[in-house]
């Protein structure tokens, strides 16, 4: 074990004395010499054969020759430190590669290199994370936890070579009708910034005009029943009450307003609406503001107490989480927005092409 953690670390080595031998050939040549003699030793133990060119034994002499001098007490207890610390050496890097390879993977299939977590992965599309609280309280639970990883990063894998027909999703959405265009269908959840900048990328490219859009208002919901933005499932059912009651003819149907106000205009008092909704304003509070929004937006007060009845009914509890189950389960979003069109699963925010 000594001569494959001595490997390891004259590899990590290596890029250093590269940069050295630049200078100084003789370094570089001495090194790659070390280093030949190393791999001979850890190709043997790797293929079961006796290590004969004793490299492992020849560095735990270099480290103990002084100490065997000055301390021989010292020397047993040291040399297993130094197989102990061999042994730790080869499972961090075993454990290190089988790690790179877990988020190289999910990067592939899910768009992120964090499972649990999209937004902490910075290699991949800038999202507004479904994150998956479950916390391991024991060991046992923690290994259950990280095969269930690799189980869904397996399993998104097909996805990839999918032909993605936004007419195969039967989700209930804000409609942007323009007969004869490709499909698309879009996730948003109303209190994120990442879908305020995908968007309004959206509106300046023109993509409402030049798609026959859905615009499905998810709002995020953690594995513990809590949703990621405190309105957002308010703002959801208010968009869906008021979507059942029109003909979305136009990007201009009264639902569409509710989210165009939300991502492109500013609370006259606190600045960006996304922002004052996410940081300063009550539900109470926002179902007044939801209420005021209808009224400008030209229904009378009958149409608006209407509304908001069936806010809290069973048909948009059913909507909600029908749409959940889809995002969740049939499309396998681990992030918001999530868009798809032209064949594709587009996760992150939307760029013009």
């Amino acid at each position: 074990m000594v001569c494959i953690a001595a490997f390891i670390i004259l590899a990590i080595i290596g890029i250093f004395v590269a940069f050295i031998s630049i200078f100084k050939p003789k370094v570089g040549k001495q090194y790659l010499k070390t280093l030949k003699k190393s791999w001979g030793c850890v190709g043997k133990r790797v293929t079961l054969q006796k290590c004969e060119t004793g490299f492992g034994d020849d560095v735990k002499n270099t480290v103990l020759s002084k100490l065997i001098i000055r301390h021989p007490k010292w020397v047993k207890p040291v040399s297993a430190a130094i197989e102990a610390g061999s042994i730790l050496i080869v499972i961090i890097t075993v454990w290190s590669l089988v790690e790179g390879a877990k988020a190289g993977l999910a990067l592939y299939s899910l768009g992120t290199c964090n499972v649990k977590h999209a937004e902490a992965c910075s290699l991949g599309s800038e999202v507004c994370s479904i994150d998956n609280n479950t916390e391991a309280s024991n060991p046992v639970e923690y290994i259950g936890l990280w095969f269930s990883d690799w189980g869904e990063i397996f399993g998104a894998i097909p996805d990839k070579f999918r032909d993605w027909n936004p007419s195969n999703f039967d989700v209930t959405a804000v409609e942007i009708k323009n007969e004869g265009k490709p499909a698309a269908i879009d996730f948003y959840d109303p209190g994120c910034i990442v879908c305020k900048q995908s968007f309004q990328a959206q509106l300046d490219s023109g993509f409402f005009e030049k798609y026959d859009v859905k615009l499905v208002v998810f709002p995020i919901q953690d594995n513990d029943g809590k949703f990621k933005y405190p309105n957002s499932e308010l703002i959801a059912r208010y968009v869906y009450a008021v979507n059942e009651k029109e003909q979305n003819t136009t990007t201009e149907s009264i639902a569409f307003k509710i989210l165009k106000r939300i991502y492109t205009e500013k609370d006259p008092e606190r600045g960006a609406w996304l922002d004052a909704i996410n940081d300063y304003y009550s539900s109470e509070q926002m179902r007044g503001i939801i209420k005021q929004w209808l009224k400008e937006f030209g229904l009378d007060d009958k149409a608006i107490n209407e509304i908001s009845e069936r806010v809290t009914s069973d048909a948009i509890d059913e909507i909600i989480s029908k749409n959940n189950n889809i995002v969740v389960n049939d499309i396998h979003a681990k992030g918001i927005p999530t868009l798809i069109y032209d064949g594709k699963k587009h996760t992150g925010r939307y760029e013009a092409k």
